[in-house]
């Protein structure tokens, strides 16, 4: 059955007009007044829906039952993960979501080849997140996971000092960093076996000597993935699976 977002106040017996978006996704499946789909607007849970009527460019549906269905991973992971150039963050994005991903903050590290500001980063921001919002659709998944702006590292470090101090689920998160240094942990050996985590990981070319100090000097244990070397877009996603799928 098709699924949407609908980020909206949703109630069992109300008619509602869809969001642009939606409408236009039930359009081009071609649907007709009397079709049942799946609605959710991220407050956990998702609707069934029933098709009233259809316009040129506008879509009425009567919400039905609600059901208390969610379909996170057991535990929540936020990723902090290096931009990577054209396409492949919009894969991460996907995937990460896909996987149960908590969170992602986009890093704009010392060896970013995509460097975001201004317009062009609010823009970037809000794409990611629909590339979310559509991956949730599609994988049944019912809240769907922040992208928040992006950031460098020295800035999110600001940032969060005083979340480390708090109660929090992001500041009390065990923290690890992916790094190629000497005497690392693999990550199954240095994660916890339960609770919230956050993973920092670099763009192509990883982060920087500096910028890896900067994160040990914050609370990030250095883990390692194996012998292989992978993708930028590639590793965050193996440790995410790690961490959520065993």
């Amino acid at each position: 059955m098709p699924r949407f977002h609908c980020p909206a106040p949703l109630a069992t017996g109300a008619e509602i007009e869809l969001p642009p978006g939606a409408a236009r996704h039930v359009q081009v499946l071609r649907q007709q007044p009397g079709d049942a789909l799946t609605l959710f607007n991220g407050d956990g849970g998702e609707f069934d829906a029933t098709v009233l009527k259809m316009g040129r460019s506008d879509v009425w549906v009567q919400v039905g039952a609600h059901h208390a269905t969610e379909r996170e991973a057991p535990r929540a992971v936020h990723l902090l993960a290096g931009i990577t150039a054209n396409e492949r963050m919009d894969w991460l994005v996907e995937k990460a979501t896909e996987l149960g991903v908590a969170s992602i903050t986009p890093l704009v590290a010392e060896r970013s080849v995509l460097k975001l500001k201004g317009e062009r980063a609010d823009k970037k921001i809000a794409h990611w997140q629909a590339v979310a919002v559509a991956a949730c659709e599609q994988c049944g998944r019912n809240r769907v996971p922040v992208v928040h702006p992006a950031i460098d590292l020295t800035g999110w470090v600001r940032a969060q000092a005083p979340a480390a101090t708090a109660s929090g689920e992001a500041g009390a998160a065990q923290r690890l960093l992916l790094s190629l240094r000497t005497g690392t942990l693999p990550l199954q050996q240095a994660a916890a076996p339960a609770g919230p985590v956050l993973f920092l990981s670099g763009p192509e070319g990883g982060l920087s000597s500096a910028e890896e100090d900067l994160a040990l000097q914050h609370g990030f244990a250095p883990v390692t993935l194996g012998a292989r070397v992978l993708r930028a877009e590639t590793a965050p996603l193996a440790a995410l699976a790690a961490l959520t799928l065993l």
